[in-house]
């Protein structure tokens, strides 16, 4: 059943660019295709005016709070229309509308905030497969090429229900032949299923419940381990950082790291940071910490970052730095990984960007960072764009500009194919591509 008709729903260029990039890749995941926010493509043009890069295309979509996923020339997401889910597949180049699927949700609010998706598509191009994890628990499991379910499983049905705030929203993680989703229940807090039919391989039963963080896999000890950051909406709250073992589902140790408030979300994602380390955060009172694993996989805070507290976006490290947006005050910090030492901050509301004829100063937010050929893109959560050079020393603004002006951009923006997808979430909500490969 057609939500939402390709026809009228699509606004392109008269022509399309071709993408004379050095190299693509695929974006499969919410965290991109290593699950730490970089991207290999080179050879883009991210040298954009303030009115952004080249506009490819754009269509209307309903609501949500997630990334789409690239792969193959095709763009997959999840978004919610009336009562309804819909997952659908776009062509890459043009936005045109190729399959879509969908099926009834229940909807409701907490805190004054409607249930709508937050889980990112996970798709796998050794199978042609791709999941989805929906707000009630419904994980699909589809064909990439017509849409086709290959299996499903309702979460709560299969594992009794989850106590999160807003719905499922943590997307699922591919890894080898197995699924593995932080599914929250009562009896199960992590489980792995077979990615090709659904088979549940193991379970992992836990005091902690689901949160909205996507597990991620990190090498400790040399060896692969499953890292989850549990918490769900349970009094008193209870919460942290998992190990588990990816063939057994085997909980090797846990570190506590939740705050004190009831109503407090654990949504940015554990991020590797070698050396057997892995660094996280929240945003209601503790903050960010770095966390060093012995030689029996047990965890210790080697150094902790109050400021740098990151709700919806997962921070970033490279080359021995970490850079996150600390907070809804849309402050960008670095910190060396080593040490813990502060290196610097900025809040960019000195600089501004022209929209609709008048200066408007910059503010991040819940901005979200990605890496991609050389430097890195930062998104805010109004539209603005930043291009920016990062290191020890501190910065440099090496392009901006106003995508849009609109509240509740929390989705990280996606670079696949030379082509940059954002989500808009507020004042006419769409899915927009530009043309990061050719001159503007």
């Amino acid at each position: 059943m057609s939500l939402l008709p390709s026809g009228p729903c699509l606004f392109a260029v008269a022509s399309f660019a071709l993408v004379p990039v050095s190299f693509s890749e695929d974006w499969p995941h919410l965290l991109g295709p290593k699950l730490d926010l970089h991207s290999a493509e080179t050879g883009l043009r991210l040298d954009f005016p303030e009115s952004g890069p080249k506009l490819l295309w754009e269509v209307e979509r309903g609501r949500g709070h997630a990334s789409p996923v690239v792969v193959g020339g095709r763009v997959v997401y999840l978004h919610q229309v009336e009562n309804r889910e819909q997952i659908r597949c776009l062509d890459a180049a043009t936005g045109a509308g190729l399959w879509e699927h969908s099926y009834p949700v229940e909807t409701g609010q907490s805190y004054g905030v409607v249930d709508a998706p937050r889980t990112s598509p996970t798709a796998d191009p050794e199978t042609g497969l791709v999941y989805t994890l929906g707000n009630d628990g419904d994980l699909l499991c589809l064909r990439f090429e017509n849409g086709e379910v290959a299996w499903r499983v309702s979460l709560p049905e299969a594992f009794g229900p989850a106590p999160v705030f807003f719905g499922y929203g943590s997307s699922p993680l591919v890894h080898g032949d197995k699924l593995i989703v932080n599914v929250g229940s009562e009896g199960t807090c992590v489980a792995a299923f077979d990615k090709r039919d659904g088979k549940v391989l193991w379970r992992s039963d836990h005091a902690w419940h689901g949160s909205y963080a996507s597990p991620v896999v990190a090498k400790i000890n040399g060896q692969d381990r499953i890292l989850v950051l549990a918490g769900g909406m349970v009094k008193p709250p209870t919460g942290g950082l998992l190990c588990v073992h990816p063939e057994t589902g085997a909980i090797e140790s846990e570190l506590p790291w939740r705050s004190t408030q009831f109503a407090s979300i654990l949504a940015a994602s554990p991020v590797p940071c070698g050396e057997n380390r892995v660094f996280i955060t929240e945003d209601y009172g503790l903050g960010g910490a770095m966390v060093q694993y012995d030689e029996a996989f047990q965890p210790r805070i080697l150094w902790t970052a109050p400021e740098l507290g990151c709700q919806f976006q997962t921070p970033i490290h490279h080359e021995g730095i970490l850079y996150g947006v600390g907070g809804s005050g849309g402050l960008l910090l670095a910190y060396d990984v080593r040490s813990g030492r502060h290196l610097w901050n900025e809040a960019f509301y000195k600089t501004t960007i022209e929209w609709q004829g008048r200066p408007i100063p910059v503010s991040l937010g819940h901005a979200h960072l990605i890496h991609v050929d050389g430097g890195f893109l930062c998104l805010g959560e109004d539209g603005v764009l930043l291009r920016l050079r990062m290191g020890a020393g501190g910065f440099e603004i090496l392009a901006k500009a106003r995508l849009f002006y609109a509240p509740e951009t929390w989705a990280p923006p996606v670079v696949s194919g030379g082509r940059l997808y954002v989500m808009q979430n507020e004042f006419g909500s769409r899915l927009v591509c530009y043309d990061l490969g050719s001159s503007q």
